[in-house]
């Protein structure tokens, strides 16, 4: 079920759920607050035993796999509407605006390959549409005829002019300037690894984006396995990190070799005037040289607040 469990601030001790008896959600995964807007919105993957030993493609045609976005009241902690989302299976990371007085914001569904940006109406109610679609590719050599981008994760530059997400299949990161919510404009995008890389199993039959499939990943005499998974960024925005792993059972599927060779972090470099990506091929974290490793990093987290973690009220 799609609950919330409340902590204590300070002791972090469990209080008990958040939302009313009986009031949680079919599935749950992600959630953002706005207090001023008295809403909290949640979203959703699907039940654990659909996703823990893997994707079955025949769970996504049985309905298993989530595709809505429940708003809720953020004072009386019950769900006041549903948003079924269009073109928007498995919606994983949320994210408002940081301004708090915003009453819109955006999420990376995953499956499709959407970004939609939610909103508030004038009436009170919300609303959802697409804005981004990355458009899957034809292939030869995988699980499906066709390969989504997968995003896994995005986030907002706390100046909210920017919008990052990873595409985790594809193997690109992307930089979208979102000055006009309602029409993202593409101005960084480096690819990282991926399914799709030159010399690997996949053979790409037809792109609507590439010439050609991007080269291997190396840095500082490493192999990159897996793709761009969760991001996370400086608050100065100049600073981009990436891990390269999503959820251990979905690992060993479609990217064997970082069970065997350990995920890393990376670092990218962002240019925030005019909007654009480069790697710092000097940063590398191999997590597959831990002492109890090959190790799998996943989240990402400045610990005095970060891009994906501060909300003001």
């Amino acid at each position: 079920m799609g609950g919330f469990v409340l902590l204590d601030g300070e002791t972090f001790e469990v209080k008990g759920t958040w939302e009313r008896p009986g009031g949680a959600a079919p599935l749950g995964y992600d959630f953002w607050y706005q207090p001023r807007h008295n809403v909290m919105i949640s979203t959703e993957w699907a039940a654990p035993n659909v996703l823990r030993d893997g994707f079955n493609p025949a769970d996504v045609e049985a309905g298993l796999y989530g595709s809505h976005l429940y708003v809720w009241d953020w004072q009386r902690h019950e769900i006041v509407q549903t948003l079924s989302l269009k073109d928007g299976l498995i919606p994983l990371e949320i994210r408002f605006l940081h301004n708090p007085d915003a009453a819109q914001g955006f999420v990376g569904c995953a499956l499709s390959s959407t970004i939609q940006r939610f909103y508030k109406n004038e009436g009170g109610t919300w609303s959802v549409e697409k804005v981004i679609q990355v458009p899957p590719k034809k292939v030869k050599g995988w699980l499906l005829p066709e390969m989504p981008g997968l995003i896994t994760d995005i986030l907002l530059s706390l100046d909210d002019r920017f919008l990052y997400f990873s595409n985790w299949l594809h193997g690109d990161l992307r930089q979208y300037d979102i000055s006009d919510p309602q029409r993202p404009r593409l101005t960084g995008q480096l690819f990282l690894g991926g399914s799709i890389v030159k010399g690997g199993p996949v053979q790409v039959l037809e792109d609507e984006e590439l010439k050609s499939q991007p080269e291997p990943l190396v840095v500082k005499g490493k192999r990159v396995a897996g793709g761009p998974q969760m991001i996370q960024l400086s608050l100065d925005g100049k600073r981009l990190y990436i891990t390269t792993s999503l959820y251990s059972a979905w690992d060993k599927q479609f990217y064997p070799d970082l069970i065997r060779e350990g995920s890393v972090m990376l670092q990218v470099d962002v240019d925030t005037v005019k909007g654009g990506l480069k790697l710092n091929p000097n940063f590398l974290v191999d997590f597959g040289k831990e002492p109890l490793g090959p190790a799998l990093a996943h989240e990402l987290r400045y610990p005095g607040g970060d891009c994906s973690s501060d909300i003001w009220i």
